[in-house]
């Protein structure tokens, strides 16, 4: 092979793998990563309906295995505990993060099952967020004269992996991790963080049931 030749080779290789690189840093935005979870999260649970309808505890392996991996659980309970997390011990804390991940598969599992092939539509943002935090609007459209149920996902990127994950989830403009800082904050200043993680060990374990 010519030596032109193989310079020519070597610069195509270098042009290939820039635009590969390229793509790939374009997919890993806030907004391509909440249309691909989404898609790939709604095709599992269609293909896997009878299951669902024999054993509802399955959507937890859904959302464990399309969902969780997207998911900031440290980040997200470091808000839910708010002006609690400095008065708290990082084993007190490790232990309510574990908590809080198997909390959160179930309370997403139990939502799921009111999916019933619902259209989504998912806005893109104006221009990408340079910053750590980002929100996508998506918009759940339902079925007759039903109004659509607005929601907002919030994502944080990662200091430690450089990845997007979500942190925080709005329904009608009620944020998830607010609400639950504040029902949770009396329990923590009456008994402390330790009952409260119990409190939601205990909510995490409560089977995840068919709407009717």
């Amino acid at each position: 092979m010519s030596t032109v030749l193989k310079s020519m080779m070597a610069k195509m290789v270098v042009i290939i793998t820039a635009l590969f690189s390229l793509q790939v840093f374009a997919a890993d935005t806030p907004y391509d990563l909440t249309v691909e979870v989404s898609d790939k999260l709604f095709k599992n649970i269609t293909a896997n309906q009878a299951k669902i309808k024999q054993d509802p505890n399955y959507l937890r392996t859904i959302v464990r295995t399309e969902l969780m991996p997207y998911v900031h659980v440290k980040y997200a309970g470091s808000k839910v505990l708010g002006k609690n997390f400095k008065a708290t011990t990082p084993e007190q804390r490790e232990k309510f993060f574990v908590a809080f991940e198997q909390y959160i598969e179930q309370t997403y599992a139990q939502v799921l099952t009111l999916y019933s092939d619902q259209k989504l539509q998912i806005e893109k943002p104006k221009t990408e967020s340079a910053d750590k935090t980002a929100s996508i609007r998506v918009k759940v459209i339902q079925s007759g004269n039903q109004a659509p149920v607005n929601l907002t996902f919030y994502w944080y990127k990662n200091s430690k992996s450089g990845k997007w994950q979500v942190f925080d989830m709005s329904a009608e403009g009620v944020s998830m991790v607010e609400t639950k800082e504040k029902e949770w904050a009396p329990t923590i200043a009456k008994s402390g963080l330790d009952a409260l993680t119990d409190q939601v060990e205990k909510a995490a374990k409560v089977p995840v049931t068919l709407s009717k």
